[in-house]
């Protein structure tokens, strides 16, 4: 998540300033071609290009509004992870007690419980980031050579080389017995099953008296709450915004694009003697601001991708592992996730 209230020109530039070599190449190419050679067939009328640049720009803004919904969906599934979270951490407290025991547990025994189920749920976030991080085809990591390579390279300017990423394996390690991540580990989905876990815990705290069905009920509910969670953030992940608007986007601004000088060039031609050349960076100006558009909706659409524009999940992680081990009264408190080079991990 980016924290900078605005982009310097530098970040722009770094973005999509690639982009506008090409667009000045071709809007020079036109203008050359067309003052030298006098190639004035290809003079197109500015109004059919005009009807077809605001069609564009209706379908792009269509597929920026719909990236948009889906980014803003994975914050909210992620706030309502946090706000469960803590209903966790509070209900575990208070509900697995003495109450309906016959036989009395120490505090230490009880806090243990209490230790061991909390530990599991920030095993369980953990896990749940790093299988969002996995990779799907439509993402950028995973297109051509340039776009690849350009993605790396965006993740390690701002310090959040996921590929690398070894925050998860640390966190488990700390969260769950070795025996129990020797096992759970190996499951296709871990965190589906640490929650697994969960629920065969609590239905054992039942058989010891620890918990009422009432309160075992409850606890299983919020249970449930995390598997709705993490169900639709893998809707998210693993069902990407239709290609068919993906793509038809792209290709609708590359048209576009293509005619732009070829109906600019004339306008500035007629205008005085030598205006002909102002048509270059005109054309480079609203070239710009298209491919900008779709940049902008093209890199929002995946939240989980391990760029700039993704959901701040680690930091949203050591939020709640904060949380849960302030109510568990530990000292060993660890800091919050700081931005770095503007992002927020």
């Amino acid at each position: 998540m980016f924290v900078k209230k605005n982009f310097s020109l530098i970040d722009v530039l770094k973005f999509s300033g690639v982009h506008i070599i090409w667009l000045t190449t071709w809007a020079t190419l036109v203008t050359v071609v067309y003052e030298y050679l006098h190639w004035e067939w290809l003079n197109i009328p500015w109004l059919p290009i005009s009807v077809i640049g605001t069609a564009v720009a209706f379908y792009v803004g269509f597929k920026n509004n719909s990236a948009y919904d889906r980014l803003w969906e994975a914050r909210k599934i992620w706030g309502a992870i946090i706000n469960s979270s803590r209903m966790w951490g509070a209900t575990v407290r208070s509900y697995i007690s003495n109450q309906f025991t016959d036989q009395s547990l120490e505090n230490k025994e009880l806090q243990k419980i209490h230790q061991r189920l909390l530990y599991r749920h920030m095993a369980w976030l953990y896990a749940l980031r790093s299988q969002l991080l996995i990779p799907t085809p439509w993402e950028h990591i995973n297109q051509h050579r340039m776009v690849a390579k350009s993605v790396k390279s965006i993740q390690e300017r701002y310090g959040i080389n996921l590929t690398q990423d070894g925050v998860t394996e640390t966190e488990l390690k700390e969260f769950l017995p070795s025996d129990e991540l020797d096992r759970l580990i190996n499951y296709k989905n871990t965190a589906t099953q640490i929650i697994d876990q969960q629920s065969q815990d609590l239905k054992n705290l039942r058989k010891l008296n620890l918990i009422d069905d009432f309160r075992h009920m409850e606890l299983q509910k919020l249970l449930n709450d995390f598997y709705t969670h993490q169900g639709k953030c893998e809707r998210i992940k693993k069902f990407p915004l239709p290609r068919q608007y993906g793509s038809s986007s792209f290709m609708f601004v590359a048209i576009f694009i293509f005619l732009l000088p070829l109906g600019m060039v004339p306008e500035f031609h007629d205008i005085a003697e030598n205006a002909v050349w102002l048509a270059i960076p005109f054309t480079v100006l609203v070239g710009w601001v298209y491919i900008m558009m779709e940049l902008v909706g093209d890199y929002s659409e995946n939240p989980f991708e391990g760029l700039g524009n993704d959901i701040p999940m680690l930091s949203l992680c050591r939020v709640i592992e904060i949380d849960l081990k302030e109510m568990l009264g530990e000292e060993n408190i660890p800091p919050p996730i700081k931005a770095e080079n503007g992002v927020l991990m």
